[in-house]
């Protein structure tokens, strides 16, 4: 026995809760993005200022506005195209890594195993930016379009 009127309800409940659960979950992610956008710039403000009461900057300062750039360029490319840039986050690592190392070795200046050991994870990372890029100019998550150009983004 069939009722399409009970059919055609639960159909429209369904579609009604998707829709609200979509509105949700698009309101949270474009919140969260704005909030992470807007503390990046603050924090690079802040960083900002900090170094003109200083009256001096250092390769530190300006490698930590080089992370600040980034993590913001990463937040405009998923904001854009709701894809995450991992390689993005890569360069941030080897951008932070690189600052220790530099801060490190000018405040010490000792070089001991931690170098070897920092500047082996940044060519591991170095490394992993490659792969990354091979693996998404090879195998491409989204297949090109029928007119020709790619929809989707390299990670």
């Amino acid at each position: 026995m069939s009722y399409p009127r009970i059919e055609a309800m639960r159909i429209g409940m369904h579609a009604l809760a998707q829709s609200f659960g979509n509105l949700l979950v698009e309101s949270f992610h474009y919140l969260a993005l704005f909030a992470i956008g807007g503390i990046t710039a603050w924090a690079s403000v802040v960083a900002f200022l900090g170094m003109l009461e200083k009256g001096h900057v250092t390769v530190d300062d300006i490698l930590l506005l080089f992370i600040y750039l980034e993590l913001g360029a990463m937040v405009g490319i998923y904001f854009k195209t709701n894809h995450m840039p991992v390689r993005f986050l890569i360069y941030v690592a080897i951008t932070a890594l690189t600052r220790l190392l530099i801060s490190d070795v000018s405040h010490h200046h000792r070089p001991d195993m931690g170098v070897v050991y920092v500047s082996g994870a940044i060519l591991l990372l170095a490394v992993a930016i490659l792969v990354v890029r091979f693996a998404s100019s090879r195998f491409p998550s989204v297949q090109p379009s029928a007119r020709g150009g790619r929809d989707g983004d390299e990670s």
